[in-house]
């Protein structure tokens, strides 16, 4: 004779849920990336800022913030710190003094010299192609992410 009581489904394991696996994924590179960016006195988030500088410098704070997935009360404090240190400054735009800009100073630029042998292929364990092809899935889930949060806005 058949149960009647509804079957219940399987408990998921921690382990089975992607968003876990991305999580502990991004807590990894963080333990990688301290002892590098420890020399250089920066956080990963500072050092991220100072990429996107070095990328395309003179940028609205805001804007900034868009493209680092940073929201001002948290973008702040980091550009604030950087200021400290020499490496950016910030002034409030010419043509709108609503928003202020932020550039990288020559110190901020000499960055580039000593990040640029940062490179965790070895530590991630993938070939160039794996590598390429992971980086491009992980951006189009990011991406999917947000339009359907913004969906759901």
């Amino acid at each position: 004779m058949k149960s009647s009581k509804p079957s219940v489904p399987p408990t998921r394991r921690l382990g089975d849920f992607l968003c876990f696996a991305v999580y502990s994924a991004n807590l990894a590179f963080g333990k990688v990336y301290r002892p590098i960016l420890e020399k250089l006195g920066l956080t990963y988030t500072q050092y991220v800022t100072v990429i996107a500088l070095l990328e395309e410098d003179d940028q609205t704070v805001s804007g900034l913030g868009e493209k680092l997935f940073l929201e001002s009360n948290t973008l702040t404090p980091i550009l604030k710190k950087l200021e400290a240190m020499g490496y950016v400054e910030r002034a409030r735009d010419a043509l709108d003094e609503r928003q202020v800009r932020v550039r990288l100073t020559k110190e901020g630029r000499r960055l580039r010299e000593k990040t640029s042998s940062i490179d965790l292929g070895d530590a991630c364990g993938l070939t160039g192609d794996q590598f390429t092809s992971l980086q491009k899935e992980i951006v189009a889930l990011r991406d999917n992410l947000v339009n359907a949060a913004q969906a759901s806005d």
